[in-house]
């Protein structure tokens, strides 16, 4: 739980990880995530609630949580526990077992897709060498200033 703090030393002591501002994105992320997992299981499940077996028990039911793990967001490493589904119902082509597949939080996402675009741009800028080029500029193509418009200034 946070907590307001007014004296300096106890300040720095609770926001070990950041500042306290950081720390209640961080929270606010998790709570959130955690709210849009639970909404799209309880979707899920409640599609096949009508799906019984022999003994008229469901065929899709929650199944507690998953492990925890660390996904890396814009607001930082965000713990997130997922919730887990038993699903019993088998597929009539191949015979196989059908699966629950979040689509907020896939089994082996570690960090959020706009994270994992930035990533190859921060280490392709680092290995670069240096040149009076952006990293993002292509070879042999001129850059248009942004609004597609010449400068006064840019010309002669």
């Amino acid at each position: 739980m946070l907590k307001v703090v007014h004296d300096a030393e106890a300040s720095s002591e609770n926001t070990a990880g950041g500042s306290l501002l950081d720390q209640i994105v961080r929270d606010g992320a998790r709570q959130m995530l955690a709210a849009a997992l639970q909404a799209e299981v309880a979707a899920y499940v409640e599609a096949f609630a009508d799906e019984v077996d022999g003994h008229g028990r469901r065929l899709v039911v929650r199944n507690g949580c998953h492990a925890e793990r660390e996904v890396t967001t814009a607001a930082g490493a965000v713990p997130v526990r997922a919730p887990r589904v038993n699903d019993k119902r088998i597929d009539e082509v191949t015979g196989e077992r059908q699966r629950f597949a979040s689509a907020i939080l896939p089994a082996w996402a570690r960090k959020s897709p706009r994270v994992a675009e930035v990533l190859p741009c921060c280490i392709c800028t680092v290995c670069r060498p240096r040149t009076s080029d952006p990293p993002w500029a292509v070879p042999g193509h001129q850059q248009r200033p942004v609004g597609g418009h010449d400068h006064p200034a840019d010309q002669g």
